[in-house]
């Protein structure tokens, strides 16, 4: 397990792909692979091709045709070699861990509160790494304002300079709860 934290000290970009790009991926010097379209046909050959190259290949559990999204699909993940899985909730991270996988669950950071008890969720499910998304809101924010629609940016913003980066990025307007800004 510490072989996959330690791949990523030294090549931190993961290749996050379905099967239209799984080749790229494979070919790519990324190390390590989320590989978010398994299914249960393909998963033992992309397993292998991997393997193969040389790299580590999670799963996105969450997304997976046909393996169950329990303690069993898990089971069958390990028994098919995967090196790990990603999921959104902390029982198939729990369980993933039980059974020797490499685990990483992804939070979705919304708001403030949300943001403020990721700690307590990440403490009892205890993965080996946490994906916090959005990892790049400004480019959320410039797709949705090139729509046409106004954009108010919400949650998370707690400094000026947050505040700035969002109005620079095309929000219309910025909503917060933290006082002091709403005296810019």
């Amino acid at each position: 397990m510490s072989d996959i934290l330690t791949c990523l000290e030294c090549n931190p970009v993961i290749a996050a792909v379905g099967d239209d790009k799984w080749q790229q991926a494979v070919a790519s010097p990324a190390q390590v692979i989320f590989y978010m379209s398994a299914n249960l046909l393909t998963i033992a050959d992309r397993v292998q091709q991997a393997h193969d190259a040389g790299k580590y290949i999670l799963v996105h559990l969450d997304l997976a045709e046909g393996i169950g999204k329990d303690r069993t699909g898990i089971r069958f993940l390990a028994q098919c070699g995967v090196d790990g899985i990603l999921s959104t909730k902390g029982l198939l991270i729990r369980h993933a861990r039980e059974q020797g996988l490499f685990a990483v669950q992804r939070f979705f950071a919304v708001d403030s509160a949300g943001a403020e008890g990721a700690g307590d969720i990440f403490r009892s499910t205890n993965p080996n790494l946490m994906e916090i998304m959005p990892g790049v809101v400004t480019k959320v924010i410039k797709t949705c304002a090139d729509s046409g629609i106004p954009v108010i940016a919400g949650g998370l913003l707690q400094t000026k300079a947050e505040v700035t980066e969002a109005l620079s990025a095309g929000a219309t307007a910025i909503s917060t709860g933290s006082p002091e800004l709403w005296y810019m």
